[in-house]
């Protein structure tokens, strides 16, 4: 009963893992590494996404580089969320194309979802679900290895260090249900860490974090960042939180409105015209949107 209980609960922030790691499985050695490579490692171009009779991201071009920390900012309905599924693949564009790793994403076929390590929105975990820390990193090697595979030494020991990375090897046999939330969050990075991804997907990392514990994940994005030079693309409402850590940001409204450095993109003029009278931007320089807590 408890079981079926938390699945039902959590189906909604574990229902995109699932369909992400069911399209990655028979995926194993199907990468070539290009990280040496100097094209870009994502490519929009001229790309537009939707649904029958409805366009979320319109003529989207955007060349992402290796080992780049982007952010992703934009209002409400702005096609954050599309963007993210587009890199995941779960979305073919309607017209122009999309290369993610060297893989055309025209077709909903590719190959570079296990090179992704994707992050959801966080959701409210059953404190009496019996899933253990290291359990639920182990989670991260299903997309490499495929569901009837059974993980090995060697995949232990991966789970083992991306637990390490994110300064929680000492919680692996804790109940997950049991931690904060700030430390659940580290343990479902070490989760995407376990993929052993070229690019870390984060989706509203600090929603529903207080103040603390928000920039401690942020941190730990930008340490991962550089220590294991993961292309890294954050999707977030906090302007503010990440501005003085991404080397650019991109700004959203159904098209791409602006991408560059920060102070180039944060400017008063440009904001104002995105988020309208939702905007406040302070004496001190801060900027505050008032419609950010559910984006589509």
């Amino acid at each position: 009963m408890a079981r079926r209980g938390w699945v039902g609960e959590n189906r909604g922030f574990f229902s995109i893992l699932l369909e992400v790691d069911r399209q990655r499985l028979g995926l194993r050695g199907a990468l070539t590494d290009v990280a040496s490579q100097s094209s870009p490692i994502i490519h929009f171009d001229h790309a537009t996404f939707g649904f029958p009779g409805v366009v979320a991201l319109e003529d989207i071009s955007l060349e992402i580089q290796s080992g780049e920390f982007v952010g992703v900012i934009g209002p409400n309905g702005s096609g954050k969320t599309t963007l993210c599924r587009a890199v995941l693949g779960l979305m073919a564009p309607l017209k122009g194309h999309l290369r993610i790793l060297d893989c055309a994403c025209d077709e909903l076929r590719c190959h570079h979802r296990a090179k992704i390590g994707y992050l959801p929105q966080k959701g409210v975990v059953d404190r009496n679900f019996p899933v253990t820390v290291l359990e639920t990193v182990m989670m991260g090697r299903y997309g490499a290895l495929g569901l009837f595979t059974r993980p090995s030494g060697k995949d232990r020991k991966i789970a083992l260090d991306a637990l390490a990375h994110v300064g929680m090897e000492g919680h692996r046999d804790s109940a997950l249900g049991l931690l904060s939330g700030g430390q659940q969050q580290r343990v479902f990075i070490a989760r995407a860490l376990a993929q052993q991804p070229q690019v870390l997907l984060l989706d509203e990392p600090t929603t529903g974090l207080d103040i603390t514990t928000q920039h401690n994940v942020v941190e730990l994005v930008q340490h991962l960042h550089e220590e294991l030079g993961l292309t890294v693309l954050l999707i977030t409402h906090d302007i503010n939180m990440i501005r003085s850590r991404v080397d650019r940001l991109v700004l959203l409204k159904t098209r791409l409105y602006a991408a560059g450095p920060p102070a180039d993109v944060l400017k008063p003029d440009i904001l104002s015209q995105v988020y309208g009278k939702d905007l406040v931007i302070t004496e001190k320089d801060l900027v505050i949107v008032e419609d950010y807590h559910h984006h589509h």
